[in-house]
């Protein structure tokens, strides 16, 4: 008496945004990231080494993220007014 076996299904890591709270899809968020040798930038493949942070898509998120200092905490650093300008500039539309 053999037991079906079910296909398994593949695991999908869920992450937070920080800001709204959402858990989502890795792939469904943004991650930013405070890599020691380029600073703060946006890291599509999501691989890039540094303290990481995840934003959904909404523009009051983004909004929210780059004027207070939420995305601060979470890289546990300090965002400079050049820093917030190349986020702005390179954000995924």
């Amino acid at each position: 008496m053999a037991g079906k076996k079910h296909p398994r299904r593949k695991h999908i890591p869920q992450r937070t945004c920080v800001v709204c709270r959402r858990t989502m899809d890795k792939r469904a968020l943004t991650r930013i990231v405070n890599n020691p040798e380029e600073g703060i930038i946006i890291d599509p493949g999501g691989k890039r080494d540094g303290r990481g942070a995840y934003l959904c898509d909404q523009e009051s998120c983004w909004e929210q993220a780059l004027t207070t200092d939420i995305l601060a905490r979470a890289l546990r650093t300090t965002l400079t007014e050049s820093d917030r300008a190349r986020l702005r500039e390179s954000r995924p539309r």
